[in-house]
Parts: structure tokens; C-alpha cells; sequence
């Protein structure tokens, strides 16, 4: 009865209560929360982002209150919703780890029940890059530091780079490995003197995400350069240059090339210097000199040093040679003694010299030449082959690979030819028919015998005077045999005083006189410039053996005297016997040692006459008073 009367009560009231119920009023607190709670509550991954959406079945509310629980941490608000709003991203996620979401509508202060959705989202992994470090010319060390996974195996990591801003995996990169935690990675193969971007990245199934930018720009290396080929060689200038294929990283600032005669030149040597560019160049090669072999590299600066080409080698070119032609000395009628002195070799060397010779002037090597060796310095040459008496033009010469080069000009003439007389022109046949031989000397025609007439031209007898006394006070022509004896006059001839001489009813033959003091002059002039000197040379008073006969002297002991070798007498043919002479006292003297032949010229009231004497290698004239001579005509 009691339960009975329970169930009734309440009923009672909960029929009273229904009454005052407003259904569809959220803001009425007896309004059921499950009425009014958002519906189809969803948490969904867009990319980076949560994006929540629900429904709302009734629209008079005040808004929506979100909240956000990641993994087992505090759960924290997020911004309220008004209504009418049905979605809300959420941008601040943590991969991988469970994000619990809940949503509940409120009118005023009521708050409709809570709906609940989680999601564990999926982040792309976090990485920065390492600072580089050990910079080479190709190669840097860097590497990464992964800070989250995103809340995915990291299947590949490393790092990338690029000489462009922000490079990516599809650009060159590394990888190295799997996982999370710090990795290293050493790139190589790069460019010299390259500035270059690098960022770490990492891959996982929400994709590759990067690493803060970092630069590394490598060491430059030294240029590569080729030298060229040197051309246009002279004996003091070339051609040369190089191609520089690679700057190495670096400007170059400067480049060209650089010689030395030692090889391995560098720019401690001489050098060009020819621009700052890369590519090719051409480079003048001076100062150098002739003969000399070279060795020749191009160089490149940059700030890594300076990198040099090949090394090649030349040889300047010879210089013609430098020489001097020496006099020509030793003349004879054949031959003569020349030479030269080569004082350079015009930086080459001397294959062959000499001297070169033709009765015109600038010999060459086309004429007759002499081969005396090689080398520099003084040398002798032998001329030989040559025509007596012919004058010749003489050059030394040098040869080397430039060519050959000529000295100096000289000039000689030969001598006559001595080796015999002249020889007997003719005859000449006096007025007591005495015959003489003649010999031509240069332009004159000589008796060759001392003269034995003992009468004028006009056959008047000259008087024979063999009386000392008699002789010495005579003032008319008169003649005499040395020692007053017949058999010298066969050899000597006759001796004549003065007056004979210029007697004007001529001594001489017809066609023939006395000779003068200028045509004596004349004979010495030409032996002299004949070489007739005893040396053969040119100049002094040297002839006397020339004039003399080879017989009858006496020997000395001077160089160059009459009596000094017999055998190298007599080259003119005059055969000059030493007949002696007599005093104005009527004495005899020296005959067998010296000779005088009378001249026709007076000097004050003596005549000129020649004398020859043994020991002498001259033959002086002087004059004489009235002394017995010999004479020799000329022909007119």
C-alpha cells in the first residue's frame, strides 16, 4: 500500500514538472543537454592543419567552446566559436602524437553535453642545418640536426645544394641514412671558387621538409694554363703566349709568359706581362740574345698563386759573325799570309773560316778562299795560287747558321816574279864592237856589263892613264883597267874619270846614255815598290842584293847584305860586280867589295854615282870628285 502511494507521488510530481518544460530553450537549464549538443563532431588532417567539424541541430545558442589535449598533457582551451560556426583548423600540432579534441555548445551558462574526437597527425619532420666547415677548393662538411619526425619514420635524410638560392633534394645532395638525431655529410666535387647554398633536409610520408639555408663559397686553385708555340724567332724577339682553360676559381690578375736560359722559368725571370682574362693571349718575347737557347712557360695569377703552362724551348738566332780581316803580310809572287779575327760568333757557332781572295774588289766564298778551322779568336791563312805581280782584294769570312759575314777589305799585290832574272832583253854593240847584254827592269833598259869603250861616239880615242900622277891632275876624259891590268877588264870593264863621263862627244853607245841621278832614282823606286827589298817589302832602301850578281862578293854576315847567301842575288839580271874604283890620287881600291857606277847629274862640281858594297843591303847614291868608276848605260 505504501510502495503504491511512492509511485503515485512521483508521478504527481513529474507530471507537475512537464508542465513547466521548455523544449527547444537550451537556455532553460532543465532543457535536456542532449537536445542541443553539436552532432557529427570530426577532426580531420588537411596538410599541416587539424581541421574540426560538427553540426548543430538548434541554432539558439550563445556559441561553441573548443579544447585540445596533446598526448597525456593538460587540456587547453581554444577560442570560442559563435553560432553558426561549424568548423575550426587548428594550425599547432604536434606530429605523431594523439590530439584529443572536445566540443560543447553553450546558451548563457548552460553547456550542452561534450563530444569528443581525437587524431594523431602526421607533420612533415623538423631539421636545421649545420654550420659548414673544412672548405677546400671541391669540397665542404656540414650536415643537419632533426628536431622532430613529424611523427613518421624518417626514411632519408642529407643534405642539398645548389649555386642557386634554396636548392632541393633535386638538386645535387647527399643522403645519409634513416632516423632521427644528427647526421654529417660531406659534399665533394664542387666548382673552385664557387659560392654555393647548402640546406639539411629530411623525408618522411608527409614529405621532404628543409633546414635553414647556409653559404660556403670553396678555396679557388690555381689557373690552368697551356703555353704556346713559340714563333717569329729573331736573334733578339719571339713570339709566344698561352690559353688559360680555367681561372681556377679565381680573377685572374694577371698572366703571360716567362723566360729563362735555365729551364723551369718563373716569374722571378723575365716575363710579360699581357691582361687579367681568361682564354688566350699573345705574348712578345724581347731582350733576348742571338745563339742562346731559351725555355719558355705562360703563367696565371689568381689568389691561389700562380700556375704555369708547359714548358717549351727555343734558340734565338744567330747574329752574322763579327770579324776583321788581318793585313796581308809574307807577299811573295805565288802566295802571301793572310787571316782574321772573329771577335763574336754572333750567338751562333763558327763552322767554317777563312779568307777569301779575287783580282776584283768583295771576294765571297764563290772566289778562291781558304778553310782555316772554326771557332772565334785570331787565325791564319795561307794564299797561294796567285799570278805574280797582280794586285788582289782579300776579305776574311765566318760562317755560322745565320750565314756567313765578310771582314774588312784589303788589298796587296803580288810580287814579281824574282825567281829568275828578268831575263836578257838584247844586245847592245859599242864603237871598238864590244858586245853587252841588256836587261829590261820596269819601264828602263839596262846594260848588263859594266861599259869597256875606250873610244867617244864620234871615234875619238879617250886616252888610257895608268900613272898615279897623271890620273890625279887630269881635267879631260881618260879611262883605266883596275890596277892598270887587262885582265879585269873582261869581267869589270873599264874605270872612267868624270870628264869622260860629260865629255859632250858621248861616251855612250849610239841609242844609249849615261844614265841621270833621276833615272837611277826611277830604277830605285820601282825595286822598292816591286818588293825587290832583300824582305820584300815595300818601303826602304833595301835592294842592293837585287842589283848585284851572284858571283864574286865576298860573304857577310848581315842580314840582308850583298854577301849574306849569293844565291838570292841578282833578281833583277843587272849583275853588279864589285870592280872597285880609283882615287883622284891615281890609287886602286876594293875591288871584290864594292862598286860604283857613275850617274850623268852634277852636284857642284862632282857627279852622282851609286854604290854597292858587300855588307850593305842598301844603295845609297852620293857624289864623287874625280875617282874612276864603272859605267852602266841606259837606253834612251
Amino acid at each position: 500500500m505504501i510502495s503504491n502511494l511512492r509511485i503515485f507521488i512521483l508521478l504527481v510530481v513529474f507530471l507537475s514538472s512537464c508542465k513547466k518544460l521548455e523544449w527547444n530553450n537550451p537556455f532553460d537549464s532543465s532543457c535536456p543537454k542532449e537536445i542541443w549538443a553539436p552532432t557529427n563532431f570530426k577532426a580531420i588532417q588537411e596538410g599541416t592543419k587539424v581541421k574540426l567539424t560538427w553540426s548543430q541541430p538548434l541554432n539558439n545558442i550563445s556559441g561553441f567552446k573548443l579544447s585540445k589535449k596533446v598526448d597525456t598533457g593538460t587540456a587547453t582551451d581554444m577560442p570560442a566559436q559563435t553560432k553558426g560556426i561549424t568548423q575550426f583548423t587548428d594550425a599547432a600540432l604536434t606530429g605523431g602524437k594523439v590530439h584529443t579534441y572536445t566540443i560543447t555548445a553553450f546558451a548563457g551558462s548552460n553547456q550542452s553535453n561534450i563530444l569528443t574526437a581525437t587524431i594523431t597527425p602526421i607533420l612533415a619532420a623538423g631539421v636545421t642545418t649545420t654550420a659548414v666547415s673544412a672548405i677546400t677548393s671541391n669540397s665542404v662538411t656540414t650536415g643537419g640536426s632533426i628536431t622532430t619526425d613529424g611523427g613518421a619514420l624518417i626514411t632519408a635524410r642529407g643534405v642539398c645544394w645548389s649555386t642557386n638560392q634554396n636548392p632541393t633534394i633535386a638538386d645535387s645532395k647527399t643522403t645519409n641514412g634513416t632516423g632521427t638525431g644528427n647526421f654529417t655529410s660531406s659534399i665533394t666535387g664542387l666548382t673552385p671558387g664557387a659560392t654555393f647554398y647548402i640546406r639539411a633536409y629530411v623525408t618522411n610520408s608527409a614529405g621532404t621538409s628543409y633546414g635553414n639555408q647556409v653559404t660556403a663559397t670553396t678555396s679557388a686553385i690555381l689557373s690552368t694554363i697551356n703555353t704556346a708555340q713559340v714563333t717569329a724567332i729573331t736573334a733578339i724577339s719571339a713570339t709566344s703566349g698561352g690559353t688559360i682553360t680555367s681561372n681556377g676559381g679565381a680573377t685572374v690578375t694577371a698572366s703571360g709568359v716567362c723566360w729563362s736560359t735555365t729551364p723551369t722559368p718563373t716569374i722571378a725571370n723575365t716575363k710579360t706581362t699581357d691582361g687579367s682574362s681568361t682564354g688566350s693571349f699573345t705574348s712578345a718575347i724581347t731582350g733576348i740574345t742571338a745563339g742562346i737557347t731559351y725555355y719558355v712557360r705562360a703563367y696565371a695569377t689568381n689568389s691561389a698563386g700562380t700556375a704555369y703552362g708547359n714548358e717549351i724551348t727555343f734558340s734565338a738566332l744567330a747574329n752574322f759573325p763579327t770579324l776583321t780581316t788581318a793585313a796581308v803580310t809574307s807577299i811573295s809572287t805565288t802566295t802571301a799570309s793572310g787571316g782574321g779575327n772573329i771577335s763574336s760568333a754572333g750567338g751562333g757557332t763558327i763552322t767554317a773560316r777563312g779568307v777569301c781572295w779575287s783580282t776584283t774588289a768583295n771576294p765571297t766564298l764563290a772566289n778562291t778562299k781558304t778553310v782555316d778551322g772554326s771557332g772565334i779568336g785570331n787565325f791564319t791563312s795561307a794564299i797561294i795560287g796567285l799570278t805574280a805581280n797582280t794586285s788582289y782584294y782579300v776579305r776574311a769570312y765566318a760562317t755560322n747558321s745565320a750565314g756567313t759575314a765578310y771582314g774588312t777589305q784589303e788589298t796587296f799585290k803580288t810580287l814579281e816574279d824574282r825567281t829568275m832574272p828578268p831575263g836578257i832583253s838584247g844586245t847592245i854593240t859599242d864603237i871598238d864592237g864590244n858586245v853587252y847584254k841588256t836587261v829590261t827592269i820596269g819601264t828602263q833598259v839596262w846594260m848588263a856589263e859594266n861599259l869597256k869603250s875606250t873610244k867617244y861616239r864620234n871615234g875619238v880615242i879617250i886616252p888610257n892613264v895608268t900613272d898615279n900622277t897623271t890620273w890625279g891632275g887630269l881635267l879631260t876624259g881618260a879611262w883605266c883597267n883596275y890596277n892598270n891590268d887587262s885582265a879585269n877588264d873582261t869581267k869589270y870593264g873599264k874605270l872612267y874619270n868624270k870628264y869622260a863621263v860629260n865629255d859632250i862627244r858621248n861616251l855612250a853607245p849610239l841609242g844609249w846614255h849615261i844614265p841621270s841621278y833621276s833615272e837611277w832614282e826611277i830604277l830605285a823606286n820601282y825595286l822598292i815598290d816591286k818588293g825587290y827589298n832583300f824582305d820584300g817589302s815595300t818601303s826602304g832602301n833595301y835592294f842592293a842584293k837585287s842589283l848585284a850578281a851572284s858571283t864574286d862578293w865576298p860573304s857577310s854576315i848581315v842580314s840582308g847584305a850583298i854577301g849574306n847567301d849569293l844565291t838570292k842575288n841578282n833578281l833583277t839580271g843587272f849583275t853588279a860586280l864589285p870592280g872597285g874604283g880609283r882615287d883622284f890620287n891615281g890609287s886602286f881600291f876594293s875591288i871584290g867589295m864594292f862598286g860604283n857606277w857613275w850617274s850623268s847629274s852634277v852636284d857642284s862640281n862632282r857627279l852622282w854615282c851609286l854604290y854597292l858594297y858587300y855588307d850593305w843591303s842598301n844603295a845609297p847614291m852620293t857624289s864623287n870628285y874625280n875617282s874612276g868608276m864603272s859605267i852602266r848605260c841606259v837606253k834612251d
